[in-house]
């Protein structure tokens, strides 16, 4: 009996033993079940915390991009404006030039013409200038052939100026000293001077006297302004009794001691100084002739 009664309580402690077990491994399994189901949740939670993450950042990225382009629209609008105002002010412009165009092209065809009209009074004057230059230059060279033989050189000088032939004669070789009577030599050159003149009949003749500063005082010659008269006087007389020259294109005239060529320093310098000028002038109407607007070349 005793040994029926030990061997059911084995019994009975093994089964409670072996009840215990099996709760305990279901109990453990089903740990193990929620742990895993939380390391699940934790993963499927790191994801979704990843892609609020990147949504984050692609909504700043966005904005950003938003910002600029807004910046950049108003940037283009301003330019737009810009270029707006620009194109209204060119408009403007261009009517103004529009008008002033036309004025301007008016101007210019006046002027044109007045260029065109003092072309052709530069080409006249140089034509003018041409024909009065030639007709100098080859009574100079005739005067010069005339003058030669007999005339020594320092004595007759003769110039082209302009529109004239000058004929510088020394004192010495025209006067007597001190006096405005001419002497012997001096008509070998006026008769040769008068030669010239009257082969060319449309020049007129002035005679200029000159003296040096020395004051001069006598019962005929008052001061140097009566003696250069008195001397360009005898020689306008000289060629219209000796010579033939008609009086009309003659004229006389005294300059004293003014509008010296040197100082009056030394007795060489005065000796230049005192001197008569003879002076070949084309006429008023020869000249106008050089002038005349049908004869300048085209």
């Amino acid at each position: 009996m005793q040994k029926i009664t030990l061997l059911l309580l084995v019994l009975a402690v093994g089964l409670s033993s072996c009840v215990s077990k099996k709760k305990y491994e279901a109990s453990m399994a089903e740990v193990a079940s929620r742990d895993e189901l939380i390391a699940q949740r934790d993963q499927e939670l790191n994801r979704y915390a990843q892609q609020l993450a990147e949504c984050e950042r692609r909504e700043i990225q966005i904005k950003n991009q938003y910002d600029n382009a807004q910046a950049q629209a108003q940037i283009r609008q301003e330019q737009i404006e810009d270029l707006r105002k620009q194109r209204d002010a060119q408009i403007e412009q261009v009517g103004d030039l529009t008008v002033l165009s036309q004025g301007a092209n008016q101007n210019i065809g006046k002027t044109l013409e007045q260029l065109e009209g003092k072309d052709r009074y530069i080409r006249l004057l140089q034509a003018a200038k041409s024909k009065a230059d030639s007709i100098n230059l080859a009574l100079a060279v005739n005067l010069k052939s005339v003058l030669r033989e007999g005339i020594e050189d320092q004595d007759v000088d003769i110039k082209v100026d302009k529109t004239v032939v000058y004929i510088n004669l020394s004192d010495k070789m025209l006067y007597k000293s001190g006096s405005y009577q001419i002497t012997d030599r001096a008509g070998e050159v006026l008769e040769k001077i008068a030669q010239i003149a009257k082969s060319r009949p449309n020049l007129d003749l002035m005679v200029e006297g000159y003296t040096d500063n020395v004051p001069i005082n006598s019962a005929c010659v008052k001061d140097n302004w009566d003696l250069s008269v008195l001397r360009s006087t005898a020689v306008v007389k000289a060629l219209q009794n000796k010579y033939d020259i008609d009086p009309n294109r003659l004229i006389a005239s005294g300059r004293g001691e003014y509008n010296q060529l040197v100082a009056n320093d030394t007795p060489e310098n005065r000796s230049i100084n005192r001197r008569t000028r003879i002076i070949l002038l084309p006429r008023l109407n020869q000249f106008y002739d050089l002038l005349d607007p049908n004869k300048v070349p085209e």
